[in-house]
Order: C-alpha cells, then sequence, then structure tokens
C-alpha cells in the first residue's frame, strides 16, 4: 500500500511576526517543513538580498530548502536555485534566466493561469486560495473544485494555499494536491514544532 504524504510549506510574513523574525524562522525551519518560501516582496532588493542571506543560512543549518520570492536577480547573486515569481513577472523572464533555477514555480488563480504556467516552465505552482481565510477577508474562496481541476490540467505538482487547517488537509490531498502552503499558523502559532506536528498527523 502507497502512503501519499502530502508536503507542507511555510511561506514567510514579516508583518504578522510577533518576535524577532530570524528567531520565528529559526523555530519554523527546526520544526522541518518541507520548504520556506521567504515572501517579502514589499523590501527592496537590496533589503530583500540582506535578509534572504541570512535565511538561507539558517535554512540550510537545519536541511530545509528555502525558496526566494519575487528577486530574481538577487536569488542568482545569492546562488539560490530555486524562486517563486508572480505570474506577471514569469511572463517576462527570459529562457537563459529561468535556466539558472532547477525550482521555478508561481501562484496561480484560475485554471488557464495555472496551464500558462507550466507552458512557461515551472516546475510546481501554488493554487489558491482555496478555503475562507482572514488574509483574503472578505473575498470568497475558489474551493474544492477549483484545486482539483487545476490538479487535473497540469502535470506538475500543485500546492494549495489558503486557510488550511489540519481539518482540511485529507480533502486537499482527495483533490490531487502535491501539498499545501500555511502563512498566518506558522508566522504566529506560540509552538511551530507542535502546530507542524499537527498538520502532519493529517498528512499520512
Amino acid at each position: 500500500m502507497i502512503i501519499f504524504m502530502c508536503k507542507i510549506f511555510c511561506v514567510t510574513n514579516q508583518m504578522l511576526v510577533k518576535e524577532d523574525f530570524l528567531l520565528r524562522i529559526e523555530k519554523v525551519a527546526k520544526s522541518a517543513p518541507d520548504g520556506i518560501i521567504l515572501r517579502e516582496k514589499d523590501l527592496s532588493g537590496q533589503d530583500y538580498k540582506i535578509l534572504a542571506k541570512k535565511v538561507m543560512k539558517i535554512c540550510a543549518a537545519y536541511e530545509v530548502p528555502c525558496i526566494l520570492h519575487t528577486f530574481i536577480e538577487e536569488a542568482q547573486e545569492l546562488e539560490c536555485k530555486a524562486v517563486h515569481v508572480p505570474l506577471p513577472r514569469l511572463r517576462t523572464i527570459s529562457e537563459e534566466e529561468k535556466s539558472f533555477f532547477s525550482v521555478l514555480g508561481t501562484s496561480c488563480h484560475s485554471v488557464g493561469e495555472a496551464e500558462e504556467a507550466e507552458k512557461l516552465g515551472c516546475t510546481y505552482l501554488i493554487a489558491g486560495h482555496i478555503f475562507e481565510t482572514d488574509c483574503k477577508k472578505g473575498v470568497p474562496p475558489r474551493g474544492l473544485e477549483f484545486l482539483k481541476q487545476v490538479c487535473k490540467r497540469v502535470h506538475i505538482p500543485v500546492f494549495a494555499i489558503g486557510g488550511i487547517q489540519k481539518e482540511n488537509i485529507p480533502d486537499i490531498k482527495n483533490a490531487g494536491a502535491e501539498g499545501c502552503c500555511i502563512m498566518s499558523g506558522a508566522m504566529q502559532c506560540a509552538d511551530p514544532s507542535g502546530y507542524l506536528a499537527g498538520l502532519r498527523e493529517k498528512t499520512k
């Protein structure tokens, strides 16, 4: 019997963190997620690069993959081979720039966008938001049927985001997703290790 493990990625947001950000990153990394996406796109390129270098060092210490976000040139300068890029920016990247990265992802909000992302060379994509979430208060979630359709139409791993709780992880798995992304929970919970462990109970 093959047991499908649902991967869990943590997406950062400094605005949600109530303690030193790097301390929070270390706590999250110590909890052994399948990856950390450094999504601090409001920073300047230089400030992002300085922060990314520190976060990459923490991730390396705990052997957690680190995916940089938006800042392609800075990722290349830091020799980070994994990057997540908004779809409008992805459309402008040259094939030469893409070839630098072994991991290339984007976020999609429609089946058409997902298909386009795959054609543009993405190795994974994030689909959302799936469930109701405070991060998108007042915006209707796209739901599990949307997630199912995305997973059916592309041949690369799909990760669900938005309102992820341990109770709905089985639904994500059944929809065909490779895993999920969490933000507010990872950035705000009192005990990241316990929080991640609780989610993993539902991934087996």
